[in-house]
Parts: C-alpha cells; structure tokens; sequence
C-alpha cells in the first residue's frame, strides 16, 4: 500500500496515526479530491468535522490506494468543498441539480449550506437563485411573485395569467443537438452465420450547453467541460448510459426531431489471414433539431 511523503506533508491516512496529516487525500465516489483538514472541519458538528476530528485514521474506510472514502456523489462534492473553503458558494448560471446538491448538503449536515440552496431563499445570499427547469415543474402553482423586492406577497394569478405557457414551455429554445457514437462489431468467416453485433463505447453530445442539460440532465456526464457557461457551446459532454435509443427517446420527448444523420466506417481483420474474422469499426452522429 502506497505511504505518504513526510516531504510533502501529504497524508492518506494509510498508517498515519492521529492527529490527521495538514493535507488529505479523499475518494468520493471515484473522483480524487486533495485538501486541508482545516477546510474539513471548517462546520463544527457536520458529519466530516465529526469523522476528522473526533475519529483517527484508522477508523475511516479507505480505497485500495489508502485514500479516505467517502461513498457519495464524486462530481457535486466537488460544491461541498468549495463551501467548505470559505463557508460561500456560487453555483454556475444554469445549474439543474440543486435538488441533487441540497440532498448532498443534508448528507453532510451542512444545515446553513442546505438553507441557502432551499427555493424559499432570496436571491441576497451568495447562491445563484435562478430555477432550472426541474424547479419550475416542482414549484406550486398559486400564484406569481411580485416584484416589489424581498417580502412581496404571493399575488394570485389572473385568467390571463393562467391561460398563459408554463415557465417550463417558455423557457423550450430551439436549437440543435447532436449524438455521435464510436462503435464497432466483428463479421464472422463467410461460412459463419453467426455475428457480434454493435458495441457501443459512449455517446457524445454535442451542442449548446443549456440545451443539452435540459434534455438529458442528470444522465448527462459533464466531466470532461465542466462549469461551462449555458450559452456556450461544447463537444465534449458524454451519456452516462450506451442505449442509442434511450438518447432518442428522451430528445423525442423534449420536442427534437432527427434532422440528418452521418456514418463512416473502416474495416479490419483480426489477424493477417483473410479468412478470419472482420472487424468492422464505425463513427455515427445523428443531428436534431427543434424549431
């Protein structure tokens, strides 16, 4: 089992013995994260001020490696941390897990965090206020806010007012997105009947930002371009799933419709003998639009 480097002051908490290194390694949910064990016990009587100040090293669960681990979600930790750092938090423009984080928040007994990231909070705290789409379908439907500044009443909707398009509705912009897959599958000898069909290794999104999280939201995985602004626009959002049709289906019932399509393929034997098995490797992308 790897050790820490007394040089760098970096502990795992391997075989360290208490109290805790100044620097510590974590594993939440497979994402790596390294800080100061001040920024961990920063929130006195939170579930991570409890486990590294009234327990040792060796109390914690660990990873092969000897990193504290922590089984939670690896990609919102990332909110907590940065809360944890200055007891503040500003969320991106357009961020459609709050829910998500705030359940996170609770995990962690974080009790100021999980106020502030509560829809009832105004728009004064540090935290970004504006509703995802999400929040908008959760929201009760009785009336709209007044605009007279924090404390306005509840004013009840007129006719007009209830005939009109829901938030969610309005918010629907028309836009492209496209999916493309990397996939490849093996043709057997001619006198073979038999064939391993498609494997598909990931499908990409590409497209604006805000479009893309409206669709897919929490399936999509947004590790590779994160905090990227909603009115950008990236090539490097992936599904956190491998069904083609799965994609489909949920752009079908965001009002997308299939536009075009595009394939390339090459072919490869899986040896030098041509009478052996074809390897067949393909790049497909499908482009919807909606108007």
């Amino acid at each position: 089992m790897a050790l820490a480097d007394p040089e760098r002051g970096v502990s795992n908490g391997a075989d360290s013995p208490a109290p805790f290194a100044e620097i510590i390694e974590l594993n939440v949910g497979g994402q790596v994260y390294v800080t100061r064990h001040r920024t961990l016990v920063a929130v006195p009587d939170s579930l991570l001020w409890s486990m590294f100040s009234k327990k040792t090293p060796r109390d914690l669960a660990r990873d092969s490696k000897g990193r504290f681990f922590l089984d939670r979600d690896g990609f919102l930790f990332r909110y907590i941390l940065d809360y944890l750092r200055d007891l503040n938090l500003v969320l991106p423009d357009y961020f459609p897990e709050k829910n998500r984080l705030q359940r996170e928040a609770d995990f962690f007994q974080l009790r100021e965090l999980s106020r502030r990231l509560s829809p009832r909070v105004s728009k004064e705290n540090s935290i970004s206020e504006e509703l995802c789409h999400s929040d908008w379908d959760d929201a009760p439907a009785q009336g709209t806010v007044g605009n007279n500044g924090p404390g306005s009443a509840l004013l009840a909707p007129s006719p007009s007012q209830s005939a009109s398009p829901s938030p969610s509705q309005e918010s629907k912009k028309s836009g492209y997105i496209t999916v493309g897959y990397r996939g490849s599958y093996t043709i057997g000898r001619d006198i073979q009947t038999d064939a391993k069909f498609r494997r598909v290794a990931r499908i990409t999104v590409c497209g604006k930002t805000s479009l893309a999280k409206e669709v897919f939201g929490e399936t999509l995985n947004e590790s590779r371009d994160p905090d990227r602004p909603p009115e950008r626009y990236t090539s490097r959002y992936y599904l956190k799933y491998n069904f083609l049709e799965q994609a489909f289906d949920k752009l079908t019932e965001f009002g997308f419709r299939m536009v075009a399509c595009s394939s390339t393929g090459t072919c490869a034997y899986s040896s030098n003998e041509p009478s052996e098995d074809k390897i067949w490797t393909s790049y497909t992308e499908y482009v919807f639009c909606r108007d």
